[in-house]
Formats: C-alpha cells, sequence, structure tokens
C-alpha cells in the first residue's frame, strides 16, 4: 500500500513537473526579458491564452470590450481543485455578504484576492508585473493556491495602455534615451493615462459612467472579494508607496480593514528590505471618495489598496531620477511583481480570518440610518435607479401615507410628512447598506481635511431630489415599472407641448434637431390644452413644420421612443401665457458646436465634453485642435465650447479679439471652470475675479509660519470638491427646468464679481452654504457674493461662463441641464449664416 501511494506520488510530482515546463514564461513567449520592452494589449491577451491553454490552475475569461473594440478580460488562478470548485466557492463566499453562515466548511477558508492592473494606461509596468506574477504563481508559489483564489486583471484600460505603449515605440531612442529632457519621457497631449474618452478610470468605479467600469463591476459583483489591489505609478522620484493609507479614513471602514492593511505593508516591506528597495506609507493616498479601485471595495468589504511604483508615463524603459540613479522598466516591474505576490502570502496565510472579518463587515446593525427616503422628478429617480441597479443595490418605493420621519437634506432639520407617491426607499439593512450611506449620506465625516479628492458626493443632491434619513426602517413595496409613453397622434391641432426638467427631455429634443423638425420653447409659462407648463416647455407646431413629410406619426414615435408625453394642442391661442406665434415662443435653431482640444486645454473636462455629445445627449459635436484653430473660420459654428484650460497662448490679443469679434456678430461661447479667466478683467467685457482679501491672511503672516505647517495652512485657501448651496434665477433660458435653488460641486476657489451688464443665472448671495464636504476659511470668504453660472450678452452674441463645471466626471446629474440649456435655449433663436 505503501508502494503504491509513494509511487502515485511519484507520477503526481512529474505530471506537475511536465505542467511547468510545458508552461510558458513571459520571456520565452514573448521573445524578450520582461521590462525591456513594453508589451502591446494584444501580446498581453495571447500570454494569459497560453497559460490558460497550458495550466489546469488557469481560466481565462473576457467580460467586455473597451470603446475602441480592445478586449477586457481577466484571469483566475488557483488550484485545480478550487477550480473544479469554483462556482461553489463563489456563491459559498456570497452567502456571507447575505448573512448566511449555513455553507461549507471548506470554503470558508478560501481567500480571495482581487489584483487590478494598469488602470492608467500610461502607468504601464503593471501590467508587465502581471504577466510575472501569474507565471511565478503558477510555478514558484503554487502552495499559496490551495486556499487562495486569485483573479488578475491586467489592463483595466486597455485604450489608453495602447495609447501609451504605440506612441512610445514611435519616438524612444534604440537604445533607450535616459535623458529626462528626451522626447520619449515627454507624452504629448492628452497622454495614455485616461481611455477613449479621456475618463480616469479610477475615479469611476460609483459612478460607473465608462463601459470599462460598467462591466467590471458585473464581474466584481460576482465575487467580492477579500483583498483589492490597485496597481499604480506616480513620480519618478518617489520610490514605491503601499498600505497602509493615510488619513482621513472613512468611519465606515472597520478596526479589521485598517489593522489588516498594516500587517499587508509589514509583509510588502519585508520582502523591499531584503532588497533593499526604498519604500513610504501612510503619507499621501486616503481611504475618503469612494469612486477608487481602493475605496469602492474596501466599501464593499475588501482590504482596498493602492501600490504606487515610481514611474508614471515619463519614465519609459529607463530614466535618470533627481536621485542620481537610473530608474528602470525592469526595476518597476521586479516591485510590482514583489508586491503582489507578498499580497497574495499574507492572504493565504490568512484565510480563516479574511473570511471570518469579511462576514462581520456585512452585519449592518450598527448604521444609524435605516432608511433614505428620495422623492423628486421621476426622471432623476430613474437615473438614480439605474445606478443603484449596477452596484446592485436593492431599493423600493413608499406606500401611499407612508410616513417619514428623520432628517430633511434641504431644511436641514428634523422633519415628519407623508411620502409622496413616486418616493424610492434604500434602506440600509441589506448587504451593500455600508455603500448606501457613504453615497446617500448628506456629509462624509471628515477627520482631516487634507485629502487626495473631492470631499462631498451625496446623491441626492447630485441627481437633484429630495430627501430624508431616517433612523427608523423605512417599509416600502415592490417597485414598479416605469409606465410606457403611447402618444397618439392629431393632424388637425396646432402642435405638442413636452413638458422641460430633465436630461430624458433634452436627448428628446437633440433626437428632433437632428431629424430636423422645427422646435420652439416658451420663456414663460402657459397654459393650454388644460395643462399648465413651465418656461423651457418644448412647443412643436403643425406650422413651424409644414413641409415636414409625415410630420405627426414621426413626431409621435419618436416621443414614444423617448419615453416623453406630448400634449396636444388644438389651439395655438392660450389659455394664459404667450400664445403659439409670440416672441415669447422663441424657435430652437439646429445649433453647429464646436469644441476645443489640445494643448492648453484639459484633457479631463474635454473628454467629459465629448463624452456628454456622444454618449448622452447624442448631439453632432466638431472638436478642433487647438493647434490649428488660427486656421479654422469659426463663421462655420454657432457654439464654441471652451474646456478648462490655460488659454494666453492660445488667444493673445489679436487672437482674443478675432474671438470676441465673431461673438458680437451672433457667436456664442460657453467657458467652463478655469476657462471663465480667459474673459476677466479684459476690455469691453463685465466679468471681474472677485477680490476677496483678510488682514489676518496676510502675506506677512504666511512668510512666518515655520515650514511643517505650510501645507495645512495652505488648505485655508481650498475647496476640495464641496457642495454649495446657490440661489438660481429660474427665469433666465440658462436655468429653466429648475427651482429657485441649486447645489453645485465648487471644485475651486476660483470666484468672479456679479456682472453688472449680465446676467447672473446661479449665484453665491452672501457667505456660501457649505452643505457638504471641506471649504477652507480663506476661500470661503473669496467666493463670497460671487457668480457661478452667468450670461454675457455681446452684440448679438453671448459668452456663457461656467464657472463650477456641471460635467465633472460625468456623475453631477442634476447640473447637467444647465449645460444643455446655454447649448439651445441661451440666445438661440437667430440663425447665422
Amino acid at each position: 500500500m505503501k508502494k503504491s501511494l509513494f509511487f502515485l506520488s511519484i507520477l503526481f510530482l512529474n505530471f506537475q513537473f511536465i505542467i511547468s515546463q510545458n508552461l510558458p514564461s513571459p520571456e520565452d513567449f514573448l521573445g524578450y526579458e520582461i521590462g525591456t520592452q513594453f508589451t502591446p494589449h494584444h501580446k498581453v491577451i495571447d500570454y494569459f491564452t497560453q497559460l490558460a491553454e497550458n495550466s489546469p490552475l488557469v481560466q481565462y475569461h473576457t467580460y467586455g470590450k473597451t470603446y475602441e473594440g480592445r478586449p477586457l478580460t481577466y484571469a483566475v488562478i488557483s488550484s485545480e481543485e478550487n477550480l473544479q470548485n469554483l462556482e461553489q466557492i463563489r456563491n459559498d463566499h456570497l452567502q456571507k455578504a447575505e448573512g448566511n453562515s449555513n455553507i461549507s466548511p471548506q470554503n470558508s477558508e478560501k481567500a480571495i484576492v482581487w489584483l487590478s492592473n494598469n488602470v492608467h494606461g500610461n502607468e504601464a509596468s503593471s501590467t508587465e508585473a502581471a504577466m510575472k506574477t501569474a507565471y511565478e504563481l503558477l510555478t514558484s508559489k503554487k502552495e499559496w493556491l490551495e486556499n487562495t483564489v486569485i483573479i488578475m486583471d491586467p489592463s483595466v484600460n486597455p485604450d489608453g495602455r495602447d495609447r501609451y505603449v504605440n506612441w512610445y515605440n514611435q519616438v524612444k531612442a534604440n537604445p533607450y534615451n535616459e535623458n529626462p529632457d528626451a522626447v520619449e519621457h515627454m507624452e504629448p497631449w492628452p497622454g495614455g493615462r485616461p481611455n477613449h474618452y479621456l475618463f480616469d478610470l479610477n475615479r469611476d468605479w460609483a459612478w460607473a459612467t465608462q463601459t470599462e467600469t460598467r462591466q467590471r463591476l458585473e464581474i466584481y459583483n460576482q465575487w467580492l472579494p477579500h483583498i483589492h489591489v490597485d496597481f499604480h505609478e506616480q513620480g519618478i522620484n518617489d520610490p514605491y508607496y503601499f498600505a497602509p493609507a493615510a488619513e482621513p479614513f472613512h468611519e465606515i471602514i472597520t478596526p479589521f480593514q485598517r489593522e489588516f492593511q498594516t500587517e499587508i505593508g509589514r509583509n510588502n516591506a519585508r520582502y523591499f528590505d531584503e532588497e533593499g528597495w526604498l519604500y513610504f506609507t501612510g503619507e499621501r493616498f486616503d481611504l475618503l471618495y469612494p469612486s477608487y479601485g481602493d475605496t469602492y471595495p474596501t466599501y464593499m468589504g475588501a482590504i482596498g489598496m493602492t501600490y504606487e511604483q515610481a514611474g508614471h508615463g515619463r519614465a519609459g524603459l529607463g530614466i535618470e531620477t533627481e536621485e542620481g540613479y537610473v530608474l528602470t522598466l525592469v526595476d518597476r516591474v521586479a516591485h510590482h511583481t514583489a508586491a503582489g505576490l507578498s499580497t497574495v502570502e499574507v492572504a493565504s496565510e490568512n484565510a480563516g480570518k479574511l473570511n471570518a472579518e469579511f462576514q462581520n463587515f456585512y452585519d449592518n446593525s450598527g448604521l444609524g440610518v435605516k432608511s433614505y427616503a428620495l422623492s423628486g422628478n421621476p426622471d432623476k429617480l430613474d437615473a438614480l435607479k439605474e445606478l443603484l441597479n449596477r452596484h446592485e443595490i436593492t431599493y423600493n418605493e413608499a406606500g401611499a401615507g407612508t410616513s417619514l420621519r428623520g432628517f430633511d437634506y434641504a431644511s436641514k432639520k428634523q422633519i415628519r410628512q407623508n411620502a409622496s407617491e413616486n418616493t424610492v426607499i434604500i434602506n440600509t439593512d441589506q448587504p451593500k447598506g455600508k455603500m448606501v450611506k457613504v453615497l446617500m449620506e448628506p456629509a462624509a465625516k471628515l477627520v482631516d481635511s487634507l485629502t487626495y479628492d473631492i470631499t462631498a458626493w451625496s446623491l441626492p443632491y447630485a441627481y437633484g431630489l429630495d430627501a430624508v434619513a431616517s433612523t427608523r426602517k423605512i417599509s416600502g413595496k415592490a417597485v414598479q415599472e416605469t409606465a410606457v409613453v403611447k402618444n397618439t397622434a392629431n393632424p388637425a391641432g396646432a402642435g405638442y407641448i413636452s413638458k422641460w426638467n430633465s436630461m430624458q427631455d433634452a436627448k428628446f429634443l437633440a433626437a428632433l434637431l437632428k431629424e430636423d423638425f422645427k422646435v420652439r420653447f416658451t420663456e414663460i409659462a402657459v397654459e393650454n390644452a388644460n395643462e399648465k407648463f413651465d418656461a423651457g416647455s418644448l412647443i412643436i407646431t403643425k406650422s413651424d413644420n409644414r413641409t415636414l413629410e409625415n410630420f405627426d406619426s414621426r413626431l409621435v414615435a419618436l416621443a414614444n421612443q423617448h419615453n416623453r408625453r406630448l400634449t396636444v394642442a388644438n389651439t395655438g391661442f392660450s389659455t394664459s401665457g404667450p400664445d403659439f406665434g409670440s416672441s415669447s415662443v422663441k424657435i430652437i435653431n439646429k445649433p453647429r458646436i464646436a469644441v476645443l482640444r489640445g494643448e492648453g486645454t484639459s484633457s479631463l473636462n474635454y473628454g467629459e465634453i465629448w463624452y456628454f455629445f456622444e454618449q448622452e445627449l447624442n448631439y453632432p459635436l466638431t472638436s478642433i485642435d487647438t493647434e490649428y484653430l488660427n486656421r479654422i473660420d469659426l463663421n462655420n459654428f454657432d457654439v464654441l465650447i471652451l474646456p478648462s484650460g490655460r488659454y494666453s497662448d492660445i488667444f493673445p490679443e489679436d487672437e482674443f479679439k478675432k474671438l470676441t469679434s465673431w461673438v458680437r456678430s451672433g457667436g456664442k461661447i460657453i467657458a467652463l471652470d478655469n476657462a471663465v479667466g480667459l474673459f476677466a478683467g479684459k476690455e469691453g467685457l463685465d466679468l471681474e475675479v472677485n477680490k476677496k482679501e483678510s488682514a489676518k491672511d496676510s502675506l506677512q503672516e504666511k512668510n512666518l509660519l515655520p515650514y511643517a505647517e505650510r501645507e495645512r495652512e495652505n488648505i485655508k485657501d481650498l475647496i476640495t470638491g464641496s457642495i454649495i448651496k446657490t440661489k438660481v434665477d429660474h427665469t433666465h433660458p440658462m436655468a429653466f427646468g429648475y427651482p429657485n435653488e441649486y447645489f453645485s460641486l465648487k471644485l475651486s476657489a476660483n470666484s468672479y464679481a456679479f456682472l453688472d451688464n449680465g446676467y447672473n443665472v446661479a449665484y453665491i448671495e452672501g457667505e456660501p452654504e457649505v452643505v457638504s464636504g471641506f471649504a477652507g476659511s480663506t476661500a470661503q470668504k473669496k467666493i463670497t457674493n460671487s457668480m457661478v453660472f452667468g450670461e454675457e450678452p455681446m452684440g448679438r452674441g453671448s459668452i456663457i461662463y461656467m464657472v463650477d463645471n456641471p460635467l465633472f466626471r460625468a456623475f453631477w446629474e442634476n447640473g447637467k441641464l444647465f449645460f444643455v440649456n446655454s447649448i439651445f435655449f441661451v440666445n438661440n433663436d437667430n440663425y447665422r449664416m
């Protein structure tokens, strides 16, 4: 019997040896040492495909495609037995999140580790390291796989990676040039960091606006790993960063999550110390903003961490640092590989503890708020529901007369009232209750105001909804599906009216204009067909469209497609308000829109605009590069959008005069964020920087501050993504669809005085009311009595100032209609030919 067992053991070892021998290393497969070249995305896919075909310890899957058609993939690496039992392991693991402890005992000791690589395309070393890490796990580290399941995404952002790799391979010297001034270290605009639409995918986890994020979340939510590592790169002179993270930590992060980060960090440090590699911890990368690749997993119960290697897009294959050594891609790969393997090791050694604490995390009985009740515009509620569905957060609807008691977001007081018929209830006694708290709470608790990103994001404000947070659970009923609108044609009538107060209405308008319908909007509230319509409502008349073939049937079909209700107006004679032929019922001309991009403009803000037009509004946009702007005839366009940027070199004095001349002849400029500053203080313009100074914060006092206190003192001048209440002139076309107040996401302390000769559409009157997030004391004084959105007429045209960016990361839903109104309603009733 012993001989038989010995013989079987020898056979098994031989079989394992044969597998290892047939398993190609990255070097063998690619034909070069990892780190001596950048590997194109398709070859990375080929290598992981080869691993899966030659090892029973690997499964390799495609989970989607990027906007440019590149595959999104992930590998699952574990023991052969675990892979054969993978669905049971996964399902048992998810049962812990449901609070069910009746699972297979053997699956209570399996650790699940997710390794995400290359979310920023020009931080390219981690994809190279992923291939090496996978090979090491399958050969020299197989013992860890007995109780560990590793999910590895080799490249979260293939479009950005290939943009960087292709550029670098085109310009690099042979051999590579270590001089930091060499072209291979000077990545051109927009760089490889973002995805196709130039979004930062590492800020998109919670908002899920991009196709890569949406498809990844479907898989992530099928696993909810114990540990998630997001591999990054930082400046060339910083060595390596790993956990523990810096303060502030969000309050829902558990003591175990904090402590285990440190445990992983110590193990990483052990390997780095052995090799003599430098590193730092706990200084820079906090755990607050919920849309990162470390925070989002943390709020879903994982040990979420960012690992940052020196390098970034500047480093190339090798670069001389300020510390007098050459940082190579070979070095960067080695560091990421060591950190990844170290993390898997700690997970394997602590699988039982990870499972127990993961289940503890999903006990939400200690959350103070039991329910969030949200009400308001049905379209905005539907948009919120779509986001909740992506995160698999459940919700229901309040029954008729349901009593709501709790904190009211608008009044900041405890209230008691009955729910409206379309109130959505989101309870926290569900698996993702802690994420519900993070996304819905009116203001995140800040234990430190020095943060790495925005400090406010509360979804009720972001979606423009009324909200009540209740410490008592609110009962509800099953959600009713949105009613399908079925309009019918009425060729005998004068026309049709459609409301205006959401992005769904904006998409409908864009579709009408693209199909060559003539559309009007009313500047004054109107009553017709026994119904009242607010200013901004769309009026589509038979008279305007008399030459449009099949006008009624085509209009009804388009309205049904967009689920917009048309009210039939049998007559253009209104019961109250303007008749259809009034000068207050203005035609909406089909605008020809251009946007600037290229050097000098913010690639992120340009990407937000580009994405908005192509993926949300569905309206044509022409992108013009700043490199050849002076050769463009702007008379071919009606609207020019200036993304945030630095415009002094783009518009020197002569070019600026040409630009304003074009406006006077009927053009319209929409300037966002820093672009507003181009027009401040210019001759003939009303815009002026808001000058607010405090004697207490004088330059002399700042110069006398000790060196160690400067950084913390300087945050008094900052606004780090705060929600601020503004007043709104909702009689102005730019504000149609809004009430008389708006909660704006303010990203900076940029401040401009009230316009004297223009229109202050949204503004801060008196001292600002900061409802959420951090705003420094000096910055708050600076934005006192300041314009947020405004219009300055100039000749036949206008300049529209948007000091706050309503398209920021595409998640501030409630601001988008200001932008649409600026395009279609403001000064758009005259043709420019």
